[in-house]
C-alpha cells in the first residue's frame, strides 16, 4: 500500500470517529440551549416587564412555518433589540444565536422584514411554543 492510501485511510477513520464524538455533543448542547431559553422565557412571561406592550415584528404571521432555524434566527434579531428591556433577553439572544450557528453555521444577522406587528408578550408566548416543539422533536 502506498503512503498516500495509508494516510487517506487514517484520515477517513479519524473523520468517522470524530463524527461519532462530536454529533452527540452538539445534540446535548442544542438541548441545553433550548431548555435554558424556555426557562428564561418562562421567567419573562411570569413577570410584568415594562416593555411587554412594546410592538415587535410578528415573525410568526407566516403560515408556512417549517424551518425553525430561520425562526430562531429572526427571533434572535428581535431579542437582541430587546436587551435593554430586560436582562433575560441577552440570554435568549445568545441561546438562539447558538442554535442557529450549530445548525447552519455562522450567520451575521437575520434581517426581519417590516410587516405586521404583535406585542412583545405575544411574541414571547409564540417563541416559547416553537422552542417546545423543537425540543420535543429532538428526542
Amino acid at each position: 500500500m502506498s503512503v498516500l492510501v495509508q494516510v487517506l485511510l487514517t484520515f477517513l477513520m479519524l473523520s468517522a470517529f470524530l463524527g461519532d464524538v462530536v454529533t452527540p455533543w452538539i445534540h446535548t448542547l442544542e438541548t441545553n440551549m433550548l431548555k435554558e431559553s424556555m426557562r428564561l422565557l418562562d421567567d419573562l412571561q411570569q413577570k410584568e416587564v415594562s416593555c411587554n406592550r412594546m410592538n415587535v415584528t410578528n415573525i410568526f404571521a407566516d403560515d408556512k412555518r417549517g424551518n425553525n432555524t430561520d425562526i430562531f434566527c429572526k427571533a434572535a434579531t428581535i431579542a437582541r433589540e430587546g436587551q435593554s428591556c430586560h436582562r433575560n433577553f441577552k440570554g435568549i439572544y445568545l441561546n438562539l444565536l447558538g442554535l442557529v450557528r450549530s445548525r447552519e453555521g455562522y450567520k451575521k444577522q437575520c434581517p426581519v422584514a417590516a410587516g405586521s406587528t404583535t406585542s412583545l408578550k405575544n411574541f414571547l408566548k409564540e417563541l416559547h411554543q416553537v422552542l417546545q416543539e423543537d425540543y420535543k422533536n429532538q428526542k
